[in-house]
């Protein structure tokens, strides 16, 4: 018989709080090498919490494992360089930057010029258009475009698992479906993907399994074609 392996990210128990507001409650949810999952949930549900708990820029109890080790006592610095990268809310650019100064600051921890250069063109392969917009200033770009110098950014501190926050959130229709196809072709690399999102029918298009997060806890999980048939979730979040 062959042992399960191991997820990547493995929490249980979870929780985060504001002052004495509770944002986050027992939340179990894990992530397998590789693996695309998405995190549904209205504004308020704790989404941002969470992925903040996970890259350590805000505090949280329970357990919180990468590859078996915890992640407690880790500053978020530190984390970045155990594999993981967080891709915020509001893209959080340097914005009188050009595209190659934002995205060769997301490398800052690889100390190879070489390898700096062959993950930017794992990045342009993913976005096209960053190419040849490489020395405009980001504020130039429309949101789309910015969205994907985030992405990319985070990207090339060659993570092992991707946080993205709302990644399509205002984003034009057309671009919105390119974030998509290429953040499920990042989890096809071999990186594995965590999205909060309320983008509900791209989320189920792309991710392996979703979780539900209201209100701080987990109101559902399932594979995405469970989710999609699912009442609850065609009636509150696909509007069906």
């Amino acid at each position: 018989r062959r042992r399960p392996t191991l997820p990547l990210l493995d929490i249980q128990g979870l929780a985060a709080s504001y002052g004495k507001a509770l944002a986050l409650e027992s939340v179990d949810l894990h992530v397998q090498p590789g693996e695309l999952v998405g995190v549904l949930g209205p504004n308020g549900a704790g989404k941002t919490t969470l992925l903040k708990a996970i890259s350590r820029s805000l505090a949280s109890s329970g357990t919180l494992n990468l590859d078996g080790q915890p992640l407690h006592g880790h500053a978020a610095h530190a984390v970045v360089g155990l594999g993981i990268c967080h891709c915020p809310e509001g893209r959080r650019l340097f914005t009188e930057l050009t595209v190659r100064k934002n995205l060769e600051l997301g490398a800052y921890l690889n100390p190879s010029r070489d390898g700096v250069q062959a993950t930017m063109e794992t990045v342009f392969a993913l976005f096209p258009i960053l190419r040849e917009r490489l020395e405009q200033t980001v504020s130039t770009l429309s949101g789309g475009q910015q969205q994907f110098v985030a992405i990319g950014r985070a990207l090339m501190g060659r993570p092992r698992l991707l946080l993205l926050d709302e990644p399509s959130v205002g984003i034009a229709h057309r671009l919105k479906i390119e974030i998509f196809d290429a953040i499920r072709a990042i989890a096809a690399s071999g990186v594995a993907v965590l999205m909060a999102e309320q983008d509900a029918q791209n989320t189920l298009r792309v991710a392996q399994r979703v979780y539900v997060l209201e209100n701080g806890r987990i109101a559902r999980h399932g594979s995405s074609a469970e989710l999609a048939g699912d009442d609850y979730i065609r009636r509150i979040y696909l509007g069906i």
